[in-house]
């Protein structure tokens, strides 16, 4: 979830700094999300259920990283008033 979340802030922190409007805010959030998620098939878990796989998580998406980028998708697509 980390994978995701983490840059997810950090772009929403950014986008607070620079004034962005909210839904804009929200938007390079899920993107940044979505990089981190994407990132995480070059991982070999270490921890959690995926950690008993070691060498054979490689390859496959972070299912933790995956739901925290569908719920930031969520809430920038249920943001439609700002």
């Amino acid at each position: 979830m980390v994978d995701a979340l983490f840059p997810a802030v950090n772009a929403l922190k950014q986008a607070t700094k620079e004034n962005f409007p909210l839904r804009l805010a929200l938007i390079q959030s899920a993107e940044a999300a979505k990089m981190g998620m994407e990132q995480t098939t070059q991982l070999v878990a270490h921890k959690g259920n995926a950690g008993y796989l070691r060498e054979r998580s490689a390859g496959h998406q972070d299912p933790g990283a995956a739901s925290m980028f569908l719920i930031l998708k969520a809430a920038t697509d249920t943001r439609t008033d700002c």
